[in-house]
């Protein structure tokens, strides 16, 4: 196993990229915007409220749907390359955003939902935001309420979507975060930047920092200091032109999986914003090294390769709540490398787990156990013993990163095991299961 790998573009810079190209003056052009569901789910939404952008933005998310659900899309060397046809979208601004008669969609896309939000909440229509159950029972209070502060008119369905926003005239505030959330954070920014004055965001713990880059990068007035980012408005930022670094959450999997199998690995053209990478961290201190190497910069984010040693010798750890935001993608791939460590490791402070696509502190820990393992929720931390995997039966019920952890961990299970619903991770990982036969693992179609 092992070899030289990349892996679809950041789902997360590309959110915010597809947003910013979308009320930028002029026309953006983005290379290696991945194809995932949620990037589409935001695609079409813009596409609904942005007359200009309307049509290339309809044609990408139709198009790279058509092609990336038979083969996916992550490569090795001797695989396909990846998608780098660039995405042009003219822009016409901010005001000239233009109101849906219908729903937009996000499907099971958070991100989408909270950063559209942020993003019309000074647009002066109304606009209705739905997305599909999984996403209707997550909590949208949290964004809903700092964005009411502004001056918008925002209604929630007993704290949850479909989302109702009328937008208008937004003044700066200074906002002050109960949970750790970049999601709510970017929301803030992007409407801070259309509204009069100042507009502050201050987070209990640091979490990942894309809007504020991407917002810096474009020239918007933008100063940070701790954990309080500042933005003061009206700015209007132009067009400009990225290519969409490999998401390193993605590429965490991969990670593991040559962690698991004692394979040395180089994840190329990667992203290496340091608010992305503590994972890495958490994987050293479990006994696995690896190495980020520095390339470039694209629109405020540090791009280059991603190596990993072989022959890690795992071991349990701590990951306490604090650093708990920084690592809240990588739990399930974090415990299912601890699930074939010597000791304990526990998860604390880990609530946050249960607001995403499932209740992931809930998944993970029944995953492991019925994968042959041994995993415990105690309140809200969750504590994984290690002894390993004998093998057996995971469902990821939906979730995307939990069917691609129970994947990873099944790969040096003492006997095979059956993972259902690994469909879905073409949510932000198309063509997962040929990226983990590219390692040399043995994967059936059924798994």
């Amino acid at each position: 196993m092992g070899g030289e790998f990349r892996v679809p573009g950041d789902k997360s810079i590309a959110h915010r990229w597809l947003i910013l190209a979308a009320t930028a003056r002029g026309r953006s052009r983005l290379v290696g915007v991945p194809g995932s569901l949620d990037v589409r789910s935001t695609a079409s939404c813009l596409a609904m409220v942005s007359e200009r952008g309307r049509p290339t933005l309809e044609a990408w998310a139709r198009n790279v749907g058509a092609g990336t659900e038979g083969h996916g899309s992550t490569w090795n060397e001797d695989g396909p390359e990846p998608l780098l046809t660039p995405l042009e979208v003219e822009g016409e601004g901010r005001s000239a955003l233009a109101e849906a008669f219908e729903p937009l969609d996000c499907g099971n896309s958070g991100t989408s939902m909270r950063l559209l939000a942020g993003t019309l909440a000074a647009a002066p229509f109304r606009t209705v935001l739905v997305g599909d159950p999984s996403l209707s029972a997550r909590p949208m209070e949290r964004v809903a309420e700092p964005l009411r502060a502004m001056g918008a008119s925002i209604a929630t369905t007993d704290g949850h979507a479909p989302l109702e926003v009328v937008g208008g005239p937004l003044y700066g505030v200074a906002a002050t975060l109960p949970v750790p959330t970049a999601q709510v954070k970017g929301a803030i920014l992007l409407a801070g930047v259309a509204a009069e004055g100042e507009t502050t965001v201050t987070e209990p713990a640091a979490t990942r920092d894309h809007t504020e880059r991407a917002l810096a990068a474009l020239g918007a007035p933008v100063s940070i200091d701790g954990r309080t980012v500042t933005v003061q408005g009206v700015y209007q930022h132009d067009a400009f032109t990225g290519t969409v670094p490999g998401d390193v959450s993605s590429a965490a999997f991969l990670v593991a999986a040559a962690a698991l199998t004692g394979s040395e690995l180089t994840v190329r053209e990667v992203g290496l914003n340091p608010s992305r990478l503590h994972f890495l961290r958490v994987l050293e201190r479990m006994g696995v090294r690896s190495e980020t190497r520095p390339v470039r910069e694209e629109l405020g984010e540090p791009v280059g390769d991603l190596w990993v040693a072989p022959g890690a010798d795992l071991h349990g750890t701590v990951i306490d709540a604090p650093e708990l935001p920084l690592v809240i993608d990588e739990v399930p791939i974090l415990a299912v490398v601890a699930a074939h460590a010597r000791g304990e490791t526990w998860f604390t402070g880990a609530a946050e787990l249960r607001a995403k696509e499932t209740d992931r502190l809930t998944g993970v820990a029944d995953g492991l156990r019925t994968l042959g393992g041994h995993a415990g929720v105690e309140g809200d931390d969750l504590v994984v013993p290690g002894l390993g995997l004998r093998g057996g039966l995971a469902d990821s019920g939906g979730d995307h990163r939990l069917a691609m952890a129970f994947v990873v961990g099944a790969l040096v299970a003492d006997a095979p095991s059956e993972i259902e619903g690994t469909e879905a991770a073409d949510v932000s990982f198309p063509g997962f299961i040929e990226a983990i036969r590219a390692l040399g693992a043995s994967v059936e179609d059924a798994t």
